[in-house]
C-alpha cells in the first residue's frame, strides 16, 4: 500500500446528505486506515465565529500584558488549564518553542474523595475582561460548537468502520470535558539547512525549529484551526517523510488520537505529527487546536470491529510507521484519566513539581532508565 503524500479533504456537509453520505463514509474509512489525518471542510461553523476566534487568539498574545498572563498561569492550578510561557512545554524530551493558553468545557472543582486524575476537571482561568472583553464569549461559543461537531464526527467514524453510530457513547460522560488551546509559534532565527546535510545535522536543525516535537495526540480526535497563513504543521508517512499540512481556508485539520486507535484495535491510525516554527521574517504562526474528550473514568477495551474491516487494518499496518511512545498500552493503566494525568505531568514538569511531585519523580526515573538502557 503506498504511503500518503497528501491529505484527503472531506466535506462534512456530504455526511449530512443521504445521497452523498455513503461516499463520504467510504472516503473517511480510507483516511482512517491509511492516513490518520485529513482536512474537514464545510463544517457548518459560522465564518464570523471563525474570524472572531482568529482575532481573539492573536489579541491574547499581542495585547494582553505579561502580568495579566501570569495571573492565569497554568502552574497556579493542578488542572493543567491556563497560560504556559514560551518554551515551557516539553515534547520528545525537547522544549516546544510556543506560548499557549489551555481551556476546556467548564467543570466544578472535584471533591476530596475524587480520584487524583479528576483534578483535570476544573474551571477555566480566563484573561481579564478589562483587556479582552470579547475573548471569553467567543471561545465559549466556539468550544460549544466544536463539542457538537466532534461528537458528530466520532459517530461518523463509528459508521465508517462498520459500527453503530452510538458505539463510542459509553466512553463519554454526560457532561463530557473537551479541551482547546490557543497557540503562538514565534519566529526563530535559524539558518537554512544546508544541501547535503548529514542526518545528525538535520536532527539538530529540527530541534532548533521545534514548535511542537514529533508526537501523537492522546484522545479520540482533534480538530485544528490554522489561524494564520504560516505553514509548519507536518504529518509523517510510513516512509518517514514529513508531509506538509498547509493552511486551507474554511477547513479544520483532523487528527486521529491514540485513544481512537486503541479502542478500534488499530483500525483507526494515529499519525505522528509535528510543527516547525516559522523562520525569521515569516511572521508568527497561530493555531487553535480542539481536542474531543472522553471519560477519564473509562477503561480501554477494544470494540467489536467487523472482521472485514480488521483485514483492511492488517493491510494498512504494513505501511505504518510507529516511532512515538504509545500511551494506551493495554494493562498499564486502570483508567484513561491516569494515563492522561501522567502525560500532562510529563509535558508540563513545572506543574508537576508543584502539584504532583511524586508522580513527576516516577516519570523522571523511568526516563533515566530508558536513557541508560
Amino acid at each position: 500500500m503506498p504511503s500518503f503524500t497528501t491529505l484527503p479533504i472531506l466535506p462534512l456537509s456530504h455526511a449530512l446528505d443521504p445521497n452523498t453520505k455513503p461516499h463520504f463514509l467510504a472516503s473517511l474509512r480510507s483516511a482512517l486506515l491509511n492516513v490518520g489525518f485529513l482536512y474537514l471542510s464545510e463544517t457548518g461553523i459560522p465564518e464570523k465565529l471563525i474570524e472572531d476566534v482568529k482575532t481573539e487568539c492573536k489579541n491574547f498574545f499581542e495585547t494582553l500584558p505579561e502580568g495579566e498572563k501570569v495571573k492565569i498561569e497554568m502552574r497556579n492550578r493542578g488542572s493543567f488549564l491556563g497560560w504556559s510561557r514560551l518554551d515551557n512545554e516539553t515534547t520528545a524530551l525537547n522544549p516546544d518553542h510556543r506560548e499557549q493558553l489551555d481551556l476546556s468545557t467548564p467543570h466544578p472543582e472535584p471533591g476530596p474523595d475524587a480520584p487524583l486524575y479528576h483534578n483535570l476537571l476544573a474551571p477555566n482561568q480566563w484573561p481579564s475582561t478589562q483587556y479582552l472583553p470579547n475573548f471569553r464569549p467567543v471561545f465559549e461559543e466556539y468550544i460549544s460548537r466544536m463539542s457538537e461537531l466532534s461528537m458528530l464526527f466520532t459517530s461518523l467514524i463509528a459508521e465508517a468502520i462498520g459500527l453503530p453510530p452510538d458505539a463510542f457513547d459509553k466512553f463519554f460522560d454526560e457532561d463530557q470535558q473537551h479541551k482547546l488551546k490557543i497557540v503562538k509559534y514565534p519566529e526563530v532565527d535559524v539558518p537554512d539547512l544546508p544541501t547535503g546535510a548529514s542526518e545528525l545535522e538535520r536532527k539538530k536543525w529540527e530541534v532548533k525549529r521545534q514548535g511542537v516535537g514529533p508526537h501523537k495526540d492522546s484522545m479520540l480526535t482533534s480538530y485544528l484551526l490554522q489561524a494564520s497563513d504560516q505553514p509548519g504543521l507536518q504529518a509523517q508517512n510510513a516512509r518517514g517523510e514529513w508531509v506538509d499540512c498547509k493552511p486551507i481556508d474554511g477547513t479544520l485539520v483532523v487528527a486521529i488520537g491514540q485513544g481512537m486507535e486503541a479502542l478500534t484495535d488499530g483500525v483507526c491510525a494515529s499519525t505522528t505529527h509535528r510543527v516547525l516554527s516559522p523562520m525569521k521574517g515569516e511572521g508568527a504562526r497561530y493555531s487553535v487546536p480542539f481536542f474531543g474528550g472522553v471519560s477519564y473514568d473509562a477503561a480501554f477495551e477494544a470494540m467489536d470491529v467487523p472482521e472485514s474491516v480488521l483485514k483492511l487494518r492488517d493491510e494498512a499496518r504494513k505501511a505504518r510507521r510507529d516511532d512515538v511512545e504509545f500511551t494506551f498500552v493495554k494493562g498499564r493503566w486502570g483508567h484513561l484519566g491516569e494515563a492522561t494525568l501522567m502525560n500532562r505531568i510529563k509535558s508540563h514538569p513545572d506543574v508537576g513539581e508543584r502539584w504532583y511531585p511524586e508522580l513527576l519523580a516516577q516519570i523522571r526515573a523511568q526516563q533515566a532508565a530508558a536513557a541508560n538502557a
